[in-house]
């Protein structure tokens, strides 16, 4: 039998819930499947290193990664990285680039509809 539990980081619940909403009003559906993927275990999220980032960002796109930024790696294009938490390695290197670090909530308040977002994991 699966044992059945919640999330017990309230910036976590709020967020899966923010994400369902804006899913539900702004019809959607990239913010429903962040939703789902942040709504399982917490071993199975995205950690995502800037050489990949790098590797298949373009100049000026907006990724999103539902799970946690590392430092490993360079970024040479100035990229918004969207995540649910960031290294301070790569924090550094991706301002150091040019580009822009934000928070998953402050995504969904900028860009309600999720267009031009690229999702890496």
């Amino acid at each position: 039998m699966t044992k059945i539990t919640n999330k017990t980081n309230p910036r976590l619940a709020a967020l899966i819930v923010t994400l369902k909403d804006a899913s539900r009003v702004h019809e959607a559906n990239i913010w429903r499947e962040i939703a789902r993927r942040l709504d399982a275990p917490r071993k199975n999220y995205a950690e995502v290193n800037l050489s990949k980032i790098d590797r298949y960002a373009s100049e000026g796109e907006t990724i999103l990664v539902p799970g946690k930024v590392l430092g490993s790696g360079a970024v040479s294009l100035p990229v918004t990285v969207a995540a649910l938490d960031f290294s301070e390695a790569a924090m550094s290197k991706i301002v150091g680039a040019n580009g822009t670090c934000m928070t998953i909530e402050d995504l969904v308040r900028d860009n309600p509809k999720g267009s031009r977002v690229r999702i890496l994991r």
